[in-house]
């Protein structure tokens, strides 16, 4: 798939991708040019029809260990415009992992610190070591999680978010699974292989009913039922029903047989 720097884009001939933080040597940290080739990669995977899935994960040690020392100097020298055109591009990236159409399911080890936190929020899912370490960094260096805050809000609760934006408390993997910002915390030796039964798991289900079924939870979201509402729901289960991998499924159930996306991928 497409060359980047800062990033690698895996497809997994059995039709899905992995999206790599690959700057490892610097533990993963953010900089303008990490931002910006994850929203080019991002943008690949949202064109790309074949896909089923994404996964987000961070070579070496770390996920992420924030923000780039670097680019934070330099950003400490800009004006407000020049920072506002940066906080943009931060939060087309987290906006654009969150829209994305397809499953996302981040892995999570060593370090996750600021927008890393945002990232993994942005996720449907995410898993990651029991050992892993997340923080809400900013306010130790004067700023605030600002672009990030609606994703993590949505991902543990505005309460919990209050305590670890306000206090800057690290908090480790199993800590990260109470608070539903990772599905399951693993021994980090075991957390490859527990990834890849995510991803076996995944690939026994419908690409479009996992599709259908994201857009579907945006709308009720909210929580308000609504006449509205009610007609979403009643027009989404039947276009389901008809739709070729809809019937695909209920012939397969009916005659015992599994559906076609279960077939091994060339």
């Amino acid at each position: 798939m497409t060359d980047f720097t800062t990033v690698q884009l895996e497809q997994d001939p059995r039709g899905f991708a992995t999206l790599w933080l690959n700057r490892p040597e610097k533990n993963n940290a953010f900089n303008a040019q990490m931002i910006r080739e994850l929203i080019l990669a991002l943008e690949a995977v949202a064109g790309d029809q074949t896909l089923r899935f994404l996964l987000l994960r961070g070579r070496g040690k770390h996920f992420s260990a924030g923000a780039d020392l670097a680019w934070m100097q330099h950003s400490a020298t800009l004006d407000y415009n020049a920072n506002l055109a940066d906080a943009h591009e931060l939060a087309e990236l987290m906006y654009s992992l969150h829209a994305l159409q397809i499953p996302t399911l981040a892995v999570v080890q060593g370090a996750a610190f600021g927008g890393a936190v945002g990232l993994v929020s942005c996720c449907d899912m995410a898993v990651g070591a029991d050992d892993a370490l997340f923080s809400l960094s900013e306010v130790r260096i004067g700023l605030a999680p600002a672009v990030i805050s609606p994703f993590v809000v949505q991902a543990i609760g505005e309460r919990a978010a209050r305590r670890y934006a306000l206090t800057a408390e690290r908090f480790d993997g199993n800590r990260a699974r109470e608070l539903g910002l990772l599905a399951e915390a693993y021994p980090a030796a075991e957390l490859d292989t527990q990834a890849e039964n995510w991803v076996s798991n995944l690939l026994l289900n419908s690409p479009q009913a996992m599709q259908a079924s994201k857009d579907l939870l945006r709308e009720v979201a909210s929580g308000v039922l609504s006449p509205v509402l009610r007609r979403y729901t009643e027009n989404a289960i039947a276009r389901i029903r008809v739709s070729a991998e809809g019937q695909e499924g209920l012939n397969a159930f009916l005659n015992k047989r599994p559906p076609a996306w279960q077939e091994p991928q060339a």
